[in-house]
């Protein structure tokens, strides 16, 4: 990990550590690091979108200052998710999409991640070699007169495209199906009923899509199920679709109010593509994070499971490398490799749609039998990475974790890894009973909180 760039781009609270002066700098540096294959006098292009928070407007415009005092073009969305930006940029050829969000972090803060032009996060060379620029203070050559970069806004045609794509990936018309779809007050509040009602026998109403800088993810969305969960058994519906900040994750709740986590979306779409013969290898693609559930799912049903370091990118990785086509993390990040580059929200929801209304039963029947044992997740604060780098080296931590896996006594695991993205370290546990799950994690993090 870079001093700028994490495991998901830059992330920072606004002009507290990310402001308009680094945004500025970044646009700079990416323009001439990905564009340094272009012809002379030829233009690199890059897209660019962005969340619903109230600083995503001045990032943008320091950003795209930088890009197109570079030399680069600019092709505006506007806000946008995620996984769209990744889409167009491809569809467009564009060299690069550059998208500002924290993805499920408050609206206090705000990140810059940046795609290359096919659609994945960028490399850690190529992320180096623009925090090289960057903190280095290295001049980056400003063009003038006509070498200067312009921008095009294009987002409601993009947008379009984007969201035609999505549909096209669903065969069933959908009919029948109730759902409550919670847009987290974040990116898909300008998609998800477009998307939506592209299917008119899909009856879809929609909530917390009335965005106003600093209502993103409050209280809403894939972090925060528990209003959806009561207004879909309330409501009658046959299933709550969340999204989060910038939908490139999605969580749902069955027609009881009960969460689907994405172990059991991947669980039930893995299960329906080997059926299909579409699973190469039979495999699902997860992280260390799965929960338990998902394991003896995938041994109960003849599927492999492959567990990687948590992160969409290290699950990308190795889906990449062995030619798997589903693989994502229990938080909601899921990848359909067939259909996109990065975990799209909005893609998962069709696809769990889809595999609703072909079942012909209710949601709780479609995704019950993969259990979710019970599992607790500390999240201990630290100072700094610095701080974290010495919990995770501490002797006396692994003695700990030792010790409390010797009294699991098979039943159960412990994980305990440091955020990638915040001044955290996460304690999670499973075990058969609830109690003693929450009884190993508070004892784990006690010690982290003494070191």
């Amino acid at each position: 990990m870079g001093k700028l760039f994490g495991t998901d781009g830059i992330r920072g609270v606004v002009n507290a550590g990310l402001d308009a002066d680094l945004a500025f700098k970044v646009g700079l540096a990416a323009a001439q690091v990905l564009s340094r294959d272009k012809a002379a006098g030829e233009k690199p292009l890059f897209t660019i979108g962005k969340d619903t928070r109230i600083s995503s407007d001045l990032l943008e415009g320091a950003l795209i200052a930088g890009l197109c005092s570079a030399g680069a073009d600019v092709l505006h969305l506007g806000v946008i998710p995620t996984p769209a930006v990744a889409w167009i940029t491809v569809d467009n050829g564009a060299d690069a999409g550059i998208v500002i969000s924290a993805s499920h972090n408050p609206f206090e803060h705000n990140g810059i991640k940046i795609f290359n032009g096919q659609g994945f996060k960028l490399s850690d060379a190529l992320e180096e070699q623009i925090e090289e620029i960057v903190l280095s203070g290295a001049q980056v050559p400003r063009k003038t007169g006509g070498g200067i970069g312009k921008v095009t806004y294009a987002a409601e045609k993009e947008r379009e495209d984007y969201l035609d794509h999505l549909a096209s990936t669903v065969e069933s018309d959908l009919s029948g199906l109730r759902i409550l779809v919670d847009c987290a007050n974040g990116a898909a509040s300008a998609t998800a009923a477009s998307l939506f009602d592209r299917f008119p026998k899909l009856h879809t109403d929609v909530i917390n899509a009335d965005p106003d800088g600093t209502n993103i993810n409050a209280g809403c969305g894939s972090t925060h199920l528990e209003a959806l969960c009561t207004m879909v058994k309330a409501g009658g519906y046959d299933l709550g679709i969340a999204f989060d900040g910038d939908a490139d994750r999605c969580l749902a709740c069955d027609e009881l109010g009960r969460e689907i986590d994405g172990d059991q979306i991947m669980a039930v779409c893995g299960l329906d593509l080997m059926r299909r013969g579409e699973l190469p290898g039979n495999m699902v693609v997860a992280t260390v994070m799965s929960n338990l559930g998902l394991h003896v799912f995938a041994r109960e049903h003849g599927m492999e499971l492959c567990c990687t370091d948590v992160g969409d990118r290290n699950v990308l990785e190795k889906m990449e490398a062995c030619g798997y086509v589903l693989g994502g993390e229990q938080s909601g990040h899921m990848i359909f490799r067939r259909y996109a580059t990065t975990g799209d929200g909005e893609l998962t929801a069709l696809q769990l749609l889809q595999l609703l209304h072909r079942s012909g039963g209710t949601a709780s029947q479609l995704t019950g039998a993969c259990a979710r044992y019970p599992q607790v997740l500390v999240n201990v604060p630290v100072a700094d990475q610095a701080a974290k780098e010495a919990v995770m080296a501490s002797d006396a931590l692994w003695a700990a974790v030792r010790a409390e896996e010797a009294a699991l006594a098979g039943g159960g695991r412990v994980l305990v890894r440091p955020s990638g993205t915040e001044a955290l370290v996460r304690v999670m546990v499973e075990a058969r009973e609830p109690l003693q799950a929450k009884v190993c994690a508070e004892k784990l993090a006690d010690v982290i909180k003494r070191l």
